[in-house]
């Protein structure tokens, strides 16, 4: 596919130029001016146009959340509260009509994550947003270890009169599971250096080991104080970090800086006050870029629509920050915490070719509207056919 003549904010940092993009075999293969275009490529007139990277979404529960039917809310396995070893992937149903929409909105990848029912949640992975055959669409499985401290697991154990029914019971059972998951990985190191016996097979801590290896993040969701408690168990134990909703971040501004943590901050949809939702306000995402924390802005969709990523990145211009900006807190900054920048986020040569066109420039033009969402040079959503 030839995409031609757009206006193209590529994220890497330089200053919109129009152009062409060329897409072959799904990857972008060239931007640029007055781009050749070899004779069985499909011309894409896009004339007036912006042409942006695909949004990336990371934090959604597509696909796993029915918000009718109880049968249909397959994230959360609420049995135990650690669970490291159940995975997202087995419980997403890419042909669930919410999921079916996520193009629409100009989202390509988006992560599925499971529900915070549990302390220790499972393994999140990342994917595209079309297709029927989710394990066809993933990009990276796992991509974060799901962590949940506060209201929800609290919520969901205190009322069985079982632990945790606090917060100190949270930061207790995180630690422990932890505690033991490296204990575990430390005798299996041992034991292949010829110390010791292995320890037998045990599927929730061999779960927990890409995290404590470095190799994915923990995924905390958390608000309040309750951020700092995610900072010092990830620092305790060596772990990589993503703060997940971080509402009230404007308190924790310096901490959360100095952690080194990705923050997927959101989403805010509701009255402010509502229980832990208390200080939830975009401003707080100006703040965070303003400190050099990699932030971004997620849906937790189907929770709310898709269509609140845009929305909140325009709001976020309107406290303060440049369209630009805002617009990286939906491309590139997400494809960085989930660990799949090497192929989404930006419009450059070797990346895949996922590509949104609009109408205006979204977070700037408050009438932007989207023409097509591009997935590896298909068409996979066009206005004028929706």
């Amino acid at each position: 596919m030839l995409i031609r003549g757009a206006t193209i904010l590529d994220m890497t940092g330089r200053e919109p130029f129009v152009g062409d993009i060329l897409i072959q075999d799904g990857k972008i293969t060239a931007l640029g001016p007055d781009l050749d275009c070899p004779g069985d490529e499909k011309v894409l007139e896009a004339h007036g146009l912006w042409a942006l990277p695909g949004f990336v979404d990371a934090h959604t529960h597509q696909g796993g959340f029915d918000m009718i039917h109880e049968d249909g809310m397959d994230l959360n396995e609420m049995t135990d509260p650690v669970t490291p070893q159940v995975r997202a992937i087995d419980g997403c149903n890419a042909s669930d009509a919410n999921f079916q929409s996520v193009p629409a909105a100009g989202v390509t990848t988006l992560c599925v994550t499971p529900g915070s029912g549990n302390v220790v949640c499972g393994w999140a992975f990342a994917a595209k947003s079309s297709g029927t055959d989710i394990r066809q669409m993933v990009i990276k499985e796992p991509c974060a270890l799901k962590i949940a401290l506060g209201m929800n697991p609290k919520g969901v154990y205190g009322p069985k009169g079982q632990a945790p029914m606090t917060r100190m019971g949270v930061a207790a059972v995180l630690d422990e599971a932890l505690a033991k998951a490296a204990a575990y990985r430390d005798k299996k190191r041992a034991a292949a250096s010829g110390e010791g016996k292995s320890p037998d097979f045990d599927a929730k801590w061999e779960a927990m080991l890409p995290a404590l290896d470095g190799e994915i993040p923990l995924k905390i969701h958390c608000e309040q104080f309750d951020m700092l408690t995610a900072i010092a168990a990830a620092k305790k134990y060596g772990c990589r970090l993503t703060i997940e909703h971080a509402w009230l971040a404007k308190d924790y501004i310096q901490e959360l800086a100095e952690s080194g943590a990705d923050v997927n901050y959101g989403p805010v949809g509701v009255p402010t006050g509502y229980g832990e939702l208390t200080g939830a306000d975009l401003h707080d995402v100006v703040l965070l870029d303003e400190a050099g924390v990699n932030v971004s802005i997620i849906s937790d969709s189907p929770i709310l629509s898709e269509d609140v990523l845009l929305m909140q990145a325009g709001e976020a211009v309107r406290c303060g920050l440049s369209p630009e900006r805002a617009l990286r807190m939906i491309t590139l900054n997400p494809a960085k915490a989930l660990g799949v920048d090497s192929r989404v986020g930006s419009l450059e040569p070797g990346k895949d070719g996922d590509v949104v066109l609009f109408q205006g420039m979204p977070a700037r033009d408050v009438a932007a509207s989207l023409q097509y969402t591009i997935i590896e040079g298909n068409v996979v959503y066009a206005a004028q056919q929706a």
